[in-house]
């Protein structure tokens, strides 16, 4: 017999379907009636640059088959890390090594920091939309509270207020808020939040005594538009008690490494959480050949320098090829996109467009996901996201031209055969809805 929680984990016909994706990806020759995979979070724009640079570079002699320095990542790293973000994140107070915990990823240092600040049931401020893999309940059985903002700029001053409403709603109905997930630059809209936003939020933390835990996964993947703001950059005096304060970087998305698996927790004044963490960095230990390739990768600085500056330019060149397509065949999305790797689009709007006599249907977006499905397309879907309007969807840009052509083509396909179009499609598990604010999705989204 399995426990609880495992029986709620086994998966039934609602069950994933991106490792089905994963598994039988396109490719012009080897593979042409394969699925175009653009949901996943991937950047494969740097590909050649970095698989070149480790082929000729990093050296692996030594320690790489031991523990090394123990499971919250070596000194060497730690080290790395400190002086890199340092650098790049133009932090107000130089990091140290000891501040620093290294994890097996971003997802993994946001599943400790809900194990080590709340109980089971509390629960974290999350807002509308929202990166889709967040699940802090399956282990530390921890919740998300998302927060709607209507009309409003989620990453805008006056969306401040929507979150202060959400404490207290929350605390009426005896759900106790231990802190408040900020994504920036955000996940899926591909923007940052302003300085002066993080600071009323910081404000708004300090007010009601809860923690700020900021993933800046894209933060070096800022290609456009205003610069982006590290918390880590502010001064906080007079603002919040820092030790409420954490930031979560990775190399997966700035280096297009999702496979590497190095993720970290920067937690400056918080000594007894980092020690918490400690007793449980076994279970997100970074093998020891990664530890050493970042290593040597984030202490050549000639190489990261060229490295992102050339990633920018790419990820700037892949945007303005998507939306020119989008705005050619009349697919409305999001403006403002400045950083990240994807396109917030309303595939929704744009299927009733196309199919006038299905304007009055309740649920376009199943339609739209049955008619991608027969195109053998893969997008996250806005549900995955808590989006407020369920028409939305995410398109990742980061590809080589070839395959992103042929996704693009794919969902313009998709939209115009519509209905008629679906009777072919491939069989796939029929995808749930979101059952509201305390629901965690049956389907990830990366």
């Amino acid at each position: 017999m399995l426990s609880r929680r495992a029986q709620d984990q086994v998966p039934s016909t609602d069950s994933n379907v991106i490792w089905d994706v994963l598994q039988g990806q396109w490719h012009e020759q080897d593979n042409p009636h394969g699925y175009v995979n653009v949901g996943v979070a991937e950047n494969r724009l740097m590909q050649a640059e970095l698989e070149n640079y480790l082929t000729k570079n990093i050296d692996l002699r030594g320690c790489v088959l031991t523990y090394e320095d123990g499971p919250v990542g070596s000194q060497r790293l730690r080290t790395a890390l400190a002086r890199f973000i340092d650098r790049r994140m133009r932090t107000h107070r130089s990091l140290d090594a000891s501040q620093i915990i290294v994890t097996n990823g971003v997802s993994s240092g946001l599943e400790h920091m809900a194990w080590a600040l709340a109980d089971p049931g509390d629960s974290f401020l999350l807002g509308r939309p929202y990166y889709g893999e967040i699940n802090l309940a399956l282990r530390p059985h921890v919740r998300t509270w998302p927060v709607a903002f209507g009309q409003l700029d989620p990453l805008g001053l006056p969306a401040v207020a929507c979150y202060e409403r959400a404490i207290l709603a929350a605390r009426e109905q005896g759900t106790t808020i231990r802190g408040l997930l900020l994504c920036s630059p955000h996940n899926p809209l591909g923007r940052c939040y302003p300085r002066e936003v993080i600071q009323a939020l910081l404000s708004l933390c300090n007010k009601y005594q809860i923690h700020l835990i900021s993933d800046e996964a894209y933060a070096l993947s800022v290609w456009h538009g205003p610069p982006f703001t590290s918390v880590l950059s502010l001064d906080l005096s007079g603002i919040i008690d820092p030790s409420l304060v954490h930031v979560l970087w990775g190399i997966s998305k700035d280096f297009g490494a999702n496979g590497w698996r190095v993720g970290c927790i920067v937690s400056q004044s918080n000594q007894p959480l980092r020690a918490a963490l400690g007793t449980v960095a076994l279970y997100s230990y970074v093998s020891s050949i990664t530890d050493r390739i970042v290593s040597q990768m984030l202490e050549d600085d000639s190489f990261t320098t060229s490295y992102l500056a050339k990633n920018l330019r790419r990820l700037s060149n892949a945007y303005t090829f998507a939306t020119d397509f989008l705005r050619q065949h009349a697919i409305p999305f999001a403006g403002g996109t400045q950083a990240a790797l994807f396109i917030w689009v309303d595939l929704g709007q744009a299927y009733r467009n196309r199919h006038p006599e299905r304007a009055a249907l309740r649920n376009t977006a199943k339609e739209v996901q049955q008619a991608l499905w027969a195109q053998k397309v893969y997008l996250a879907w806005g549900g995955n996201f808590g989006s407020e309007s369920p028409d939305m969807f995410r398109i990742v840009f980061a590809h080589p031209r070839s395959y992103m052509e042929e996704g693009l083509r794919r969902i313009a396909r998709a939209l115009e055969s519509g209905a008629e179009g679906q009777s072919q499609r491939s069989k796939r598990p029929r995808l749930k809805e979101p059952n509201g604010a305390k629901d965690y999705w049956k389907e990830k989204v990366m």
